[in-house]
């Protein structure tokens, strides 16, 4: 995929989030995501914010606050923004849906992937479907595998062949899980318990109450 490409996923990917939120009662939106420790709302208020960076010097003190740790630096910013009526994150999740604004320290195949990810941990706690595209996933997959923190999905999933049955791609060697590459990008990003009904094979079985990480 060209960037073009890329960034009309993360686009596409807003504005899903947009809608499945204008859709939700108010309490649905409390529902806890995918994403632990994160809530509907605090998923869409944090792809909200990546256009809307404070920039590099302002997220650097900020970590320094939090001691470096990224994660609960990133959920502070999440919930802080959250704290709002949900027609007010919808509005700006659609105005910004073509935003190509980034924070400085991530990458747009970061980007991407979790878009794409994010997308999932709202639409399946709400029990709504909404199609990955299987090139972007593949890219979104290819990426988590190569990356080490904060997934370290090679770490994890060592002993496991994960193969996609929709799009060219498989990884790792070993007992092998097959599966939509939508499962897999799941799988690989910690979402285990939301993957595994979509996975098959002789490696899925050894997944179940396997350490395969938190999601984030």
């Amino acid at each position: 995929m060209d960037r073009d490409e890329k960034w009309a996923v993360v686009a596409a990917g807003r504005r899903e989030l947009a809608d499945l939120l204008d859709g939700a009662a108010e309490a649905d939106r409390d529902r806890p995501s995918l994403c632990r420790e994160w809530r509907v709302r605090d998923v869409a208020a944090h792809v909200a914010l990546t256009p809307q960076s404070p920039g590099i010097v302002r997220l650097l003190g900020m970590g320094i606050r939090v001691r470096g740790d990224f994660d609960a630096l990133n959920r502070e910013l999440a919930v802080r923004h959250a704290d709002r009526p949900g027609a007010d994150l919808v509005a700006e999740l659609r105005a910004l849906a073509w935003s190509r604004s980034k924070p400085a320290i991530t990458t747009l195949d970061n980007l991407l992937f979790d878009t794409l990810v994010h997308v999932q941990d709202v639409a399946v706690p709400l029990g709504r479907t909404v199609v990955m595209p299987p090139e972007a996933g593949r890219e979104g997959a290819e990426r988590v595998w190569r990356m080490g923190w904060p997934f370290w999905a090679r770490r994890r999933l060592r002993g496991l062949r994960l193969s996609a049955t929709d799009v060219d791609w498989a990884v790792g060697e070993g007992a092998e899980v097959r599966g939509p590459v939508r499962a897999l990008l799941l799988l690989l990003t910690g979402r285990k318990e939301a993957a595994l009904p979509e996975l098959t094979g002789p490696g899925a079985a050894r997944l179940t109450g396997a350490g395969t990480g938190p999601g984030r």
